[in-house]
């Protein structure tokens, strides 16, 4: 997918995620995952998220930031996905998450990482750009209304997952 590799902000620099970043990755998921209070769910292993976003054929994206280049210090990523529109014909950008640590927050790398996705969308002609975000997290939300992000409230998510999963997928005919 050819995208910026790269895009400088004040403090950082955002860059394309490389497999060597895939520990601090997960440590800044399983940090999200106590912030949204669901750390019990935050499962995924090392050698998932590799195969996921460096397999050879990765279907999951990721940006972070570099806040030190000459360590290698991550302050933050997000990781998106494709998505499709059947009403505008198009694919579009769904991010799964995007997380500062608190330690960089205000430094507008929340911000560089929404702008940095929002040009893949541009560049590659995507028709939308989207993600949840819990109704509590204000702090968030500020941040997107800022950007010109529109809530959806006349949609709610749905979920099947676990043995609810098992269960509908028993009632599909063999193939």
């Amino acid at each position: 997918m050819p995208t910026p590799d790269r895009n400088t902000v004040p403090t950082g620099l955002i860059r394309r995620a490389v497999p060597g970043d895939t520990g601090e990755i997960l440590a800044m998921v399983r940090e999200l995952a106590e912030y949204e209070r669901l750390a019990d769910q935050a499962v995924a292993t090392p050698e998932q998220f590799s195969a996921a976003l460096f397999g050879p054929s990765p279907a999951v994206y990721a940006f972070v930031v570099d806040d030190d280049p000459e360590t290698g210090s991550l302050a933050g990523f997000a990781i998106y996905f494709l998505n499709f529109s059947t009403w505008l014909g198009v694919h579009g950008l769904y991010l799964e998450d995007l997380f500062v640590r608190p330690e960089f927050r205000g430094r507008g790398f929340g911000k560089a990482l929404l702008a940095t996705m929002a040009k893949v969308c541009v560049d590659e002609g995507y028709g939308r750009f989207e993600w949840w975000v819990l109704d509590w997290n204000d702090d968030a939300l500020k941040v997107y209304a800022s950007i010109g992000a529109v809530p959806m409230d006349e949609w709610t998510v749905q979920r099947v997952s676990g043995q609810a999963l098992i269960d509908l997928a028993a009632l599909a005919n063999p193939t």
